[in-house]
C-alpha cells in the first residue's frame, strides 16, 4: 500500500527477491484520494487493490527506481556479481547512495560474522570426506572431569573446537597406517580433513545448528531459527557434515568473490536502521559503523509484566516446572508462547506436553511453511504455541486470534494477555528481548518469564565453577525453583561475557576484512575502469562493419597509441592499448634493468634479454645483433644511454607488433578491442581468486606470530601489502606474456620465428568460443568461429613426482642461485 503513496509523490518503487526483480505499477484509471487510499490500507479485498500490481522487470530496472526494497543478502550478492560482470551491460546496481536498514541489529551485528561468498566447484575428490566420518566416530571424548587424559580429542566449545590429543592423535595414525601423519603424502590435507571431521561430529548437532532435508544438510540460523537455503559452512565443514550425516557430499569451494555485510553498508554514503532493541550494541554501533543510537518512546506506555527468571538445578526439572504453568494458563484460557533455542529442544517439549493432553502448535525451521497461520491464532484464548526463534523478532501476534474478534480480544485480555515462556537463556540479550516483546504490544497487557537450568549451554558454558560449586552445595531438588541475586547476576554476567566475546570477535574480523577491503575496492575500480574503456573506445580501432576485408580490401590503419617524447608511451588511460601498452612498456624496463645490473657492459645478461623479449613478443633473430650493437664499445659507452637505448628499441618493437596484431584482428572480421578487454578481466579475474586463497591462508596462520612477540595484526598488514604489490606484478605479467599469443587462432596468425613456449604466471581453465564470461573471438556480424578454443594459460606444472609445483615452490628445472639456494619457481621458469 506504500506504492501509491510513492507514486502519488512522484517516485517510482521496486523490489529485488533471490530470483525475480519487480516495479510498483498503478493503473492510470486510478483516482488517488485520502479517502481511498485509507479504506485500501485496511481492506485487503478492495478493488482499488486490483489496480495496482507488482510487474516483474529486468534486475537492472528495477534497482534504477527511486526507491528500493530487498533483502541484505541480494543487494550484497549483487554487488559482488557486478564485479565479476564481462560487461557494463550487465552490471545492476547503481551508486550506494543511501540506505535503511530495518532489524539493523540482526544484520549489521548478528549477522555480521558471516561473510557473503560467490564460488565454484573445485576438483578435489569427496571420498576423503566418506572415509573421516568414519574413522573419527571411533574416536572417545576425553572427560575433563576425571582428568585421565586417555581420551582422543578434547572439546572447547567456548571457542567452538576440537582437537586431537597425543593418544587420540597416535590412534589415527594406526587407523590411517602411516608412522607420522604430517610427514605423510597427503600431508597437512590429512590433517585438515581430520579436523573437518571431527568439528562436524563433535560439536555440530542436528536439529540445532543444521537440518537434513530431501538428502541435504541445511544449516539454521541460530538467531531467527530459520533455515538459511543457499548458504554453506566453508573449508570443507559442510562437506564433513554431509559425510557424517551420508547424504551427497558436494565439492569444496573456491573462493570467486567474497565481502562482509559490514564493509558493504559501510560503502553507503548515508546509512541509518532501526530495531527494537539497539540499546544494547550502542557503543558497536558507534564504534564499526559511526551512527549514533537513539531510544524513540513507545506509542502507548508498555504495561507488560517482566517477572523474575526461575532457576532450576537440571533441565529435567525446569521442564516439568514449564509444563506445569503452561498446563494451569492454558485452563484458565490465557494464551501461552513458549519459546526454545533449538529445534531438537522445541520438538522434545512438544511431546512432553502432548503427554500431558495438551495439543500445542509447533513452529520451528521444518514446518515453516505453517508460519503465517500459526501466528495468526496463537493470540487466542487457550492456545499453546512452542515456537524457536522464528517467533521472535517482527512477529505481532493479535490478541484474540485472526482475524480480530472484539469479543475474544477482550476475553483474553482481562485473563492477562499473552503470557511468554522463554525455555532457555540466549547468548545475546537482544534475542530473549525479542521474545519478550511479542507480549504488551501497543499497550495490550501481557507477561513474560524465563527458566533457567544449570544444564543450559549458557550457564554450563560461560556460568563458571562458582555457580556449579554452589548447585552442588544446596543440594535441592530438580525441580525446585531458585530465587537468589547471585544466581540471576551470575545470568547476567554469562550473557555480558558472551556479547563482549561475540563483539571482540567482529571487531577483530572487521579489522582484518578492512586490509583485503583495501585491495577490493581498487582492484573492482580498476576493473571498472577496463569495463568503461571496453564500453566507450576514445577511438575505435575499426567501425563495427568489417565490409571492406569481406570484399578483400585493405582497412587503414589507425595507431592504436599516443607516442611521447622518445618513443615511449603516453598513457592517457583513455584507451585498452595504451594501458596493455603501458604494462607491455614496464615489464620490458624491469627485465632490461635486472639484466643489466652489472657495473660492466660487457657482463650484461643480453641472452637472456633477447630471450624474454621473444617471450613477451615475436622476434626476428636480427634482434641479438641489434643487442650487441648497443654494446659495443662497452667501456666508453654510458651505462644508462645504454641501457634506455635497448629499453626503447624494444618498446618499439613491441608496439610494431601490437599494431601488426590489431591489423590482422581487424582483417580477420575480429574486434580487437574485445580481445583486450578479455585478456585484461580474465587475467585480474583469475588472479585476484588466487589473492583472496593466499590471504585467507596467511590469515589462518598469522596468529602464530604472537608467539613471537609480534602483534598478527601489524604482521598480516605487512604481509598483504606486500602480497599486493605481489598481485599488480603477477597481473601485469600475465597481461604482457598472454597478448601476443592470441595470434594463433584461426584465421589470425602471427609469424612465430624464435618463440619459444611459455608456462604462464597463473593457472586458467581454457575457454571455448561459447564461454559467456568471454567474448573476444566473435566476428564483427556477432557469429561465432568454428570451434575456435584458446588456452590462454597452460595448466600447473608438476614435479618429478606428479605433485602440482606452486608459485613459492623450488624450481623443477634445479636451477639454483651462485650461493647455492634453490631458485623459486615463479623466477625462473614460472615466469
Amino acid at each position: 500500500w506504500m506504492g501509491m503513496v510513492y507514486d502519488f509523490l512522484g517516485l517510482t518503487v521496486g523490489c529485488i527477491t533471490h530470483e525475480k526483480a519487480y516495479k510498483f505499477s498503478l493503473d492510470p484509471n486510478f483516482q488517488f484520494s485520502i479517502s481511498n487510499f485509507q479504506t485500501d490500507s485496511n481492506d485487503q479485498n478492495s478493488n482499488n487493490q486490483n489496480k495496482s500490481k507488482l510487474v516483474e522487470v529486468p534486475r537492472k530496472e528495477a534497482y534504477n527506481c527511486d526507491i528500493l526494497y530487498g533483502t541484505n543478502n541480494e543487494f550484497g550478492f549483487d554487488y559482488l556479481r557486478d564485479n565479476m560482470a564481462p560487461d557494463l551491460d550487465r552490471m545492476v546496481q547503481r551508486d550506494l547512495n543511501y540506505a535503511i536498514v530495518d532489524e539493523v541489529d540482526s544484520i549489521l551485528i548478528d549477522e555480521a560474522r558471516t561473510p557473503l561468498i560467490i564460488s565454484a566447484p573445485a576438483e578435489e575428490s569427496t571420498e576423503k570426506y566418506f572415509k573421516f566420518a568414519e574413522l573419527v566416530r571411533r574416536l572417545k571424548e576425553n572427560d575433563p572431569a576425571t582428568g585421565s587424559g586417555q581420551g582422543d580429542y578434547n572439546i572447547d566449545e567456548k571457542m567452538r573446537a576440537a582437537t586431537l590429543t597425543e593418544a587420540g592423535l597416535v590412534k589415527m595414525e594406526k587407523m590411517l597406517g602411516i608412522d607420522n601423519i604430517y610427514a605423510a603424502g597427503g600431508g597437512m590435507s590429512e590433517v585438515h580433513h581430520i579436523e573437518q571431521a571431527l568439528k562436524a561430529m563433535a560439536l555440530f548437532k542436528r536439529d540445532r545448528d543444521y537440518v537434513v532435508k530431501e538428502g541435504e544438510v541445511i544449516i539454521v540460523d541460530e538467531f531467527t531459527g530459520r533455515l538459511m537455503y543457499g548458504r554453506r559452512y566453508s573449508e570443507g565443514l559442510h562437506q564433513a557434515i554431509e559425510a557424517k550425516e551420508g547424504v551427497q557430499v558436494q565439492r569444496e569451494s573456491q573462493t570467486l568473490a567474497t565481502i562482509t555485510f559490514q564493509n558493504y553498508f559501510r560503502m553507503y554514503a548515508k546509512l541509518a536502521g532501526m530495531t527494537g532493541t539497539a540499546v544494547t550494541e550502542a557503543e558497536e554501533f558507534a564504534k564499526i559503523y559511526k551512527l549514533e543510537t537513539v531510544a524513540i518512546p513507545t506509542n502507548k506506555p508498555m504495561i507488560r509484566r517482566d517477572l523474575n527468571d526461575l532457576i532450576y538445578r537440571s533441565e529435567n526439572g525446569k521442564f516439568k516446572a514449564v509444563i506445569e504453568e503452561i498446563e494451569e494458563r492454558s485452563k484458565a484460557g490465557q494464551p501461552v508462547l513458549v519459546g526454545t533455542i533449538s529445534i531438537e529442544k522445541n520438538e522434545i517439549l512438544g511431546e512432553m506436553l502432548e503427554r500431558e493432553g495438551i495439543k500445542p502448535q509447533i513452529l520451528n525451521a521444518k514446518h515453516h511453511e505453517k508460519e503465517a497461520s500459526i501466528i495468526a491464532q496463537a493470540g487466542k484464548a487457550g492456545t499453546v504455541t512452542i515456537a524457536t526463534n522464528m517467533a521472535g523478532r517482527g512477529v505481532d501476534i493479535i490478541l484474540g486470534g485472526s482475524p480480530l474478534d472484539e469479543g475474544e480480544r477482550e476475553k483474553v485480555v482481562r485473563l492477562g494477555g499473552l503470557h511468554v515462556i522463554g525455555t532457555e537463556r540466549h547468548e545475546s540479550r537482544r534475542i530473549d528481548n525479542q521474545l519478550r516483546g511479542r507480549s504488551g504490544r501497543q499497550g495490550d497487557p501481557g507477561s513474560s518469564q524465563f527458566y533457567v537450568s544449570m544444564e543450559d549451554d549458557l550457564m554450563r558454558i560461560f556460568g563458571g565453577d562458582r555457580m556449579k560449586s554452589l548447585m552442588t552445595t544446596l543440594k535441592l531438588p530438580e525441580d525446585m525453583p531458585i530465587a537468589n541475586k547471585m544466581v540471576s547476576k551470575s545470568i547476567e554476567s554469562a550473557q555480558a561475557k558472551v556479547e563482549g566475546n561475540n563483539f571482540d570477535i567482529r571487531k577483530h574480523l572487521v579489522e582484518y576484512d578492512d586490509v583485503i577491503n583495501k585491495h577490493r575496492e581498487s582492484i573492482y575500480k580498476r576493473r571498472r575502469e577496463i569495463l568503461e574503456m571496453a564500453g566507450n573506445p576514445p577511438n575505435p580501432l575499426y567501425p563495427q562493419s568489417s565490409d571492406g576485408a569481406k570484399q578483400g580490401g585493405e582497412i587503414p590503419p589507425t595507431p592504436l597509441i599516443k607516442m611521447g617524447e622518445g618513443g615511449s608511451i603516453r598513457d592517457d588511460g583513455k584507451s585498452l592499448s595504451s594501458t596493455i601498452l603501458s604494462m607491455v612498456e614496464n615489464e620490458i624496463e624491469q627485465v632490461v634493468i635486472f639484466h643489466t645490473a652489472a657495473e660492466n657492459i660487457k657482463d650484461w645478461n643480453l641472452a637472456e634479454i633477447y630471450q624474454v623479449a621473444s617471450t613477451i613478443f615475436p622476434v626476428e633473430k636480427k634482434l641479438r645483433e641489434d643487442l650487441s650493437n648497443f654494446t659495443e664499445d662497452g667501456g666508453k659507452l654510458d651505462k644508462i644511454k645504454a641501457r634506455t637505448a635497448i629499453i626503447e628499441h624494444l618498446i618499439k618493437l613491441a608496439q610494431e607488433n601490437y599494431q601488426k596484431l590489431a591489423e590482422l584482428a581487424g582483417q580477420a572480421g575480429i574486434i580487437w578491442s574485445e580481445i583486450e578487454k578479455a585478456i585484461l578481466i580474465r587475467s585480474i579475474d583469475t588472479l585476484w581468486m588466487e589473492h583472496l586463497d593466499a590471504m585467507d591462508q596467511m590469515r589462518r596462520g598469522i596468529g602464530l606470530r604472537g608467539y613471537g612477540q609480534r602483534d598478527p595484526l601489524v604482521e598480516y598488514k605487512k604481509e598483504a601489502y606486500r602480497m599486493y604489490n605481489e598481485l599488480n606484478s603477477l597481473i601485469q605479467k600475465q597481461v604482457v606474456y598472454t597478448i601476443f599469443k592470441v595470434g594463433d587462432i584461426g584465421q589470425f596468425k602471427l609469424a612465430q620465428e624464435d618463440r619459444r613456449p611459455k608456462q604462464f604466471i597463473a593457472p586458467a581453465k581454457e575457454m571455448s568460443q561459447g564461454s559467456s564470461s568471454f567474448s573476444a573471438f566473435k566476428t564483427s556480424s556477432g557469429k561465432q568461429k568454428d570451434n575456435t578454443t584458446i588456452n590462454l594459460v597452460k595448466d600447473k606444472v608438476r614435479d618429478s613426482s606428479g605433485r602440482k609445483v606452486g608459485r613459492n615452490d623450488p624450481c623443477p628445472c634445479g636451477a639454483k642461485k651462485p650461493d647455492g639456494t634453490p631458485i623459486k619457481f615463479k623466477h625462473c621458469c614460472g615466469k
